[in-house]
């Protein structure tokens, strides 16, 4: 908020604001959207695989973006009306956690893309053998580490979020793991170009062939929104901490909350995606609302 302020006597650019009740109503929506998929999962048997479990994750981290985006504007108005100050130690104490809060969010949605992105490849690649190498139990693993690490991460970065040796290996991660997706994508793709040739005269190779690719196509869709709905509000966290008081920077800072309202959409596109894309969740669904026999 302070940056927010001195941005205003430095530049033209007035804050845009979003009303209040917009954040509360996207938000809402992204935490019942992506609660409704952890239950479409654990109530379909057949969605019991690593694929799934590794979409479950990313839907309870945008949960945590969207929950993360709520607390903070009930914070900021606990704040106007007087209930909260803005330093005592109670209110930092809560800053701090609300921070980590959103740090889990974006480093879960990073390390859970990445898995899916590795699932899939695994699935194209050495489909013969992808039972064997993800196994559900080792899917499990894999996401135990990946929250641990993601908690462990964020409770720390949140605690020295002050500190340049911080902020900048937290803001390059995003980039550098954004790039080495990409670079999966790119192999994906190549290869599966070459294979989808020599396996043109196998009909069955030829349907789990496509079946794959849908698959990765599907990832990049989530890679490309994650990306839309992600990068304003990390380019933000950039820009305030190493060129606030620049007028050019203190303009794009202006649509903070904007950039905030982005990462709540984040969380009710996905599992639009994921009822779009996968005909076994949309069947769940269906028996979900509709009670069909």
């Amino acid at each position: 908020e302070n940056i927010s302020d001195f941005s205003l006597n430095i530049t033209d650019c007035t804050q845009v604001v979003v009303p209040e009740e917009v954040f509360f109503t996207v938000a809402a929506a992204g935490i019942l959207e992506n609660l409704l998929i952890l239950i479409a999962v654990v109530r379909n048997k057949n969605l019991h695989l690593p694929m799934y479990f590794f979409i479950c994750s990313l839907a309870i981290s945008d949960m945590l973006g969207s929950l993360y985006k709520t607390l903070e504007n009930i914070f900021i108005i606990l704040c106007k009306v007087g209930y909260l100050t803005r330093h005592g130690d109670f209110e930092k104490k809560l800053d701090d956690a609300m921070d980590s809060m959103f740090i889990l969010s974006l480093l879960g949605s990073i390390f859970s893309l990445l898995a899916i992105a590795a699932d899939r490849y695994i699935t194209i690649f050495y489909a013969l053998r992808y039972h064997n190498i993800m196994t559900l139990r080792r899917a499990l693993v894999i996401l135990a580490i990946i929250w641990a690490f993601c908690a462990g991460s964020s409770i720390a970065i949140a605690l020295f979020s002050y500190e340049a040796a911080t902020v900048i290996p937290f803001t390059i991660l995003f980039p550098l793991m954004m790039f080495f997706i990409l670079c999966l994508y790119v192999h994906m793709f190549l290869l599966a170009r070459s294979h989808a040739k020599k396996i043109a005269s196998l009909p069955s190779s030829t349907v789990h062939h496509r079946t794959n690719t849908k698959g990765a196509i599907t990832l990049t869709i989530f890679l490309g929104v994650f990306l839309c709905c992600w990068a304003p509000f990390v380019l933000h966290i950039l820009l305030a901490r190493f060129c606030p008081h620049n007028p050019y920077c203190a303009c794009y800072m202006s649509i903070f909350h904007v950039n905030g309202t982005l990462i709540m959409c984040n969380a009710i596109i996905n599992p639009m995606i994921f009822a779009f894309r996968s005909p076994e969740l949309r069947s769940t669904f269906k028996k979900m609302f509709c009670c069909s026999r």
